[in-house]
């Protein structure tokens, strides 16, 4: 086994178990939910296989669901975010994600905070508008996104600062 498939697994259970020991416990003013365990998603290397990919952002929404008894509203968000992840890197990353050279270690901080930003608010709106899913509360669909969306993406941007090593 690689080096790079041992990390995938180590970030996979990680992640989830930092989610469901945690994060799933911290509920400020009854909107801010961080979920963190996006940063799967978020720093899944772009070279792999995207059927695997979209499978185990399925998996790891299913086991963040399992834990949370929340009827399968964290994978349909990460398999929808895991689908449309390309274009997203497309749009920010530009030539480095045609050539497939990127490298979230060497990325400057503007275009990583677009990607996480992108990337997380997608993932919460689905997740909040299939959680509430009732057109007449969009506005708390929006206050949970927005709020929710700040805080997980404050704490992703500081655990990828963290735990990424410069080369």
């Amino acid at each position: 086994m690689n080096s790079v498939v041992a990390t995938n697994i180590a970030r996979f259970i990680a992640l989830v178990l930092v989610q469901v020991l945690v994060f799933n416990h911290i509920n400020f003013l009854g909107y801010i939910n961080p979920y963190i365990y996006i940063l799967f998603i978020i720093l899944y290397p772009v070279k792999n296989n995207r059927t695997l990919f979209i499978f185990l952002a399925f998996l790891l929404g299913l086991c963040v669901d399992i834990f949370s008894d929340s009827g399968g509203v964290h994978a349909a968000a990460s398999v929808s975010v895991a689908f449309l992840r390309p274009g997203f890197l497309k749009s920010v990353f530009g030539a480095l994600y045609e050539h497939q050279t990127i490298k979230f270690s060497n990325i400057d901080i503007v275009p990583k905070v677009s990607y996480i930003a992108f990337l997380t608010v997608v993932h919460h709106f689905i997740l909040f508008s299939l959680e509430i899913f009732n057109f007449s509360k969009i506005i708390l669909v929006a206050q949970k996104t927005l709020f929710s969306s700040i805080f997980t993406i404050i704490i992703c941007i500081l655990v990828t600062i963290i735990f990424t090593r410069k080369s």
